[in-house]
C-alpha cells in the first residue's frame, strides 16, 4: 500500500485534473494510494478539510498554521488543543519556520512554533515541521521546547545529511516530495539513502512538486508511486518494500490501525 504522507486536497485545482475531490480519489486508488494525510496550513479552510476527512475514510488530518499564513486572530496552545480532540485529526501542523518567502521581523513565526509544539506535546500528537532556509533556529527551537517528548516529521525535506541527523536524534521521521525526482536534487538524493528504513517517509505535498514526469503541472496524491520508486531506485530496494515500510512507517508515527 502506498501512504501519501503529506498532501492538501483542499487546495488542488480540480479543473486541472479530473474535474473534482472524486476524481482525484479515485485516481489515488487506482495508482494504490490506501490513505493520506491532509494537512491543515490555516484555520480558515480548516473546516473544509474536516468535511473531507468525514467524507473519506483513507484521509486524516492535522491541524496547524504553515508558517507563511497570516492569521487575523492570536493563535493560543488552548485553540490547537481543542481542535486536535476533533476526529480523524491524527497532527499538529503544519507548523515551523520559513525564512525564504518571509521577510523582516519573524519572532512571530518562532513564537507560533513555540505554541504548536506546546499544544503537540500536551495533546500527544506529533508535529508536522516545515522549515526553509531556517534550518539553525528550527532546530533550535525543537530543542528548546523538548519536541523529542513528542516527535514527528520533517515534511518535504530539502535540507542536508547534517540536519536530517539532528531530526532522526530527536525522534523525528523525514520524509520526500517529488522534489527527489528532479535532476537538480544530487545531494538531496545522498540523503535519501542515509535515512534509517523505520524513519522514512514519502509524500506529494500536492498540489506542489509534482514530481516527474509531470513536473511543473498540478500534483495530486496518485503521484506518490513516482516518488516511492525515486526512493527505490535511490536505495536498491525493490519498490513493494518502500512502499511497505513507508506505509508502516506511517502508521506507527500518527497512531493509525493499518
Amino acid at each position: 500500500m502506498l501512504i501519501d504522507s503529506h498532501c492538501h486536497l483542499n487546495l488542488i485545482d480540480f479543473t486541472q485534473l479530473e474535474g473534482s475531490i472524486d476524481g482525484v480519489m479515485i485516481s489515488a486508488k487506482e495508482s494504490g494510494v490506501g490513505h493520506m494525510l491532509c494537512v491543515s496550513v490555516d484555520l480558515e479552510s480548516f473546516p473544509d478539510i474536516c468535511a473531507l476527512a468525514q467524507k473519506y475514510n483513507e484521509i486524516s488530518i492535522s491541524v496547524g498554521i504553515h508558517p507563511n499564513a497570516h492569521e487575523n486572530t492570536v493563535l493560543t496552545v488552548e485553540q490547537l488543543i481543542k481542535l486536535a480532540m476533533l476526529p480523524k485529526v491524527v497532527a499538529i501542523g503544519e507548523t515551523g519556520l520559513d525564512y525564504f518567502r518571509s521577510e523582516g521581523n519573524l519572532e512571530w513565526q518562532r513564537e507560533r512554533l513555540r505554541i504548536h509544539i506546546i499544544a503537540a506535546k500536551k495533546c500527544k500528537k506529533p508535529l508536522i515541521i516545515h522549515t526553509r532556509q531556517a534550518k539553525q533556529d528550527t532546530l533550535r527551537i525543537l530543542k528548546e521546547e523538548g519536541a523529542d517528548e513528542i516527535g514527528g516529521v520533517l515534511h518535504c525535506f530539502t535540507e542536508d545529511w547534517a540536519m536530517a541527523k539532528e531530526g532522526l536524534d530527536l525522534g523525528f521521521y523525514i520524509s520526500f516530495s517529488g522534489i527527489i525526482t528532479f535532476n537538480s536534487a544530487h545531494s538531496l538524493r545522498k540523503v535519501v539513502t542515509k535515512i534509517p528504513a523505520d524513519r522514512l517517509l514519502i509524500e506529494t505535498d500536492s498540489p506542489y512538486l509534482a514530481p516527474v514526469p509531470y513536473r511543473g503541472k498540478s500534483n495530486q496524491p496518485a503521484y506518490v508511486r513516482y516518488v516511492a520508486q525515486c526512493v527505490a531506485e535511490l536505495r536498491q530496494a525493490p519498490v513493494t518494500v518502500i512502499e511497505d515500510l513507508t506505509a508502516e512507517n506511517f502508521f506507527s508515527l500518527f497512531s493509525l490501525a493499518t
